[in-house]
């Protein structure tokens, strides 16, 4: 009555074993997962037996892979292969926001040009040439503000139509960022030519 449990339990334990008796264990029995073959296991054995063993090499490894990832999002950059591109140029929202600003031509691809055109105008001494600079300005911008609003109606609707579901959080003003960009020069290259539909 007073005993404790763990003395009744291994007790008990003994009458347990004694009952049953011990069965040899299969040596066929399966383990759960093939034996690997010896041309699998050697490589592996050696890329743990080459584990960094201080910081130095750790870094030094840490630096190598970084470039690996780097260079693969470069080339992925280049190509539009979308498993490598960064996290702000993934998903399927904003490769329709590139192809839809890739297909057709906009007023502020020009605002580079026009700028250095506006400001050169604007440092030659004849006021005249001056005043039609500032006006020049003004409706560089007010065309580029224009266009701008209609490129992002247009393709908020076609993001609506085109993926109801998905996060489309940031893809206006991604579309729009690209525009200011000549087209040789944007990153992913374009994949769509100028008037194909996206």
């Amino acid at each position: 009555m007073f005993r404790s449990r763990s003395k009744e339990g291994q007790a008990a334990k003994p009458q347990q074993a004694a009952a049953e008796p011990r069965q040899p264990r299969d040596p066929q029995a399966p383990k759960g997962r093939p034996t690997p073959k010896r041309s699998e296991a050697q490589p592996q054995r050696r890329t743990l037996a080459t584990a960094p063993t201080n910081r130095k090499d750790a870094a030094r490894r840490q630096r190598e892979a970084r470039r690996a990832d780097m260079a693969r999002q470069r080339e992925a950059l280049a190509s539009g292969d979308e498993r490598y591109l960064p996290a702000r140029d993934k998903g399927p929202v904003r490769k329709l926001a590139r192809d839809f600003v890739d297909a057709r031509y906009s007023v502020a691809e020009f605002f580079l040009p026009g700028a250095v055109i506006i400001l050169v105008l604007g440092m030659l001494s004849s006021p005249l040439l001056k005043q039609l600079s500032m006006l020049l300005w003004l409706a560089l911008m007010l065309l580029i503000v224009i266009d701008s609003v209609g490129i992002s109606i247009r393709l908020k609707k076609r993001l609506r139509e085109r993926y109801p579901d998905e996060p489309k959080r940031g893809a206006v003003a991604y579309a729009l960022m690209r525009t200011l960009q000549f087209r040789r020069m944007r990153l992913p290259k374009p994949q769509v030519a100028r008037g194909e539909k996206p």
